[in-house]
């Protein structure tokens, strides 16, 4: 009888892990993207800010979804176990929910772990890389100096603009670190249309100072070193004579819109 006994046990916790195991899962889920979008700006590292409704509405609705899930499987197993022996022949064994747990891998990760953002590694794969576009004028500048620039229209000025907006003007540029195997280093920053998925790099050599290691977040103030014809394949990247360059925090969102 007790070697009985210890036989069900173990099968008895089968059961339960196949039974409960798709309604933890949802649940798991479910809060691990509350946990990057509801409490806190971790999101940003992966999405737009635009996006976080859908976020929190989506881990609402798994955690939901799971606890239904979960009371209703218990409800069943409260009625007895009359209902459920027609399904007792297809048992396959422990194999299938060991292989089911494996999938709360990284919802388990995501909730306790959170990935970082896109760095450096991302932005190498992404080199060379530039959009296409027409040469034309842009608009001028905001009076005074520094005028902060987002990289992105940092990089189309100073490419593309035929009227040299950028002449004559000091700018200040925020982004991390990326660097060549010569030692040539770059301000950049990655440009997202809706998530990390889809992210392109755009960056600036920085002259005239040290480069700090890869990866950090730095503030370039500096003037604009042109570079070949608007538009040319000289010109890019576009080049700033550093003046100063400041370590600063990661900002919250460290993408820039494309």
């Amino acid at each position: 009888m007790a070697g009985r006994r210890g036989e069900q046990r173990p099968r008895g916790v089968v059961a339960a892990v196949r039974r409960y195991g798709p309604a933890v899962l949802l649940v798991l889920t479910g809060a691990a993207i509350l946990r990057v979008s509801l409490f806190g700006e971790l999101y940003l590292r992966y999405v737009q800010a635009g996006l976080r409704p859908y976020l929190v509405v989506s881990g609402m609705a798994l955690v939901l979804l799971g606890t239904v899930s979960a009371v209703l499987t218990r409800a069943e197993d409260e009625h007895g176990p009359g209902d459920r022996s027609d399904h007792t022949g297809h048992d396959h064994g422990p194999a299938g929910p060991r292989v089911a747990w494996f999938l709360t891998l990284p919802a388990l990760a995501l909730l306790l772990f959170p990935p970082p953002a896109l760095g450096s590694y991302s932005a190498e794969r992404d080199a060379g890389r530039r959009a296409a576009r027409g040469v034309g004028t842009f608009p001028a500048l905001p009076s005074g100096n520094p005028v902060d620039l987002a990289l992105g229209e940092f990089g189309s000025r100073a490419v593309y603009d035929s009227g040299r907006s950028l002449e004559g003007r000091t700018v200040r540029l925020t982004g991390f670190v990326t660097r060549d195997d010569d030692g040539t280093w770059y301000v950049t920053r990655l440009l997202v249309s809706c998530c990390a998925a889809d992210a392109t790099a755009v960056e600036a050599e920085v002259r005239g100072a040290p480069a700090p290691p890869v990866d950090t977040w730095v503030t370039v103030t500096g003037t604009w070193h042109p570079e070949g014809e608007p538009g040319s394949d000289a010109a890019w990247p576009p080049v700033v004579d550093a003046g100063s360059v400041r370590r600063v925090p990661q900002p919250d969102d460290p993408y820039e819109k494309r």
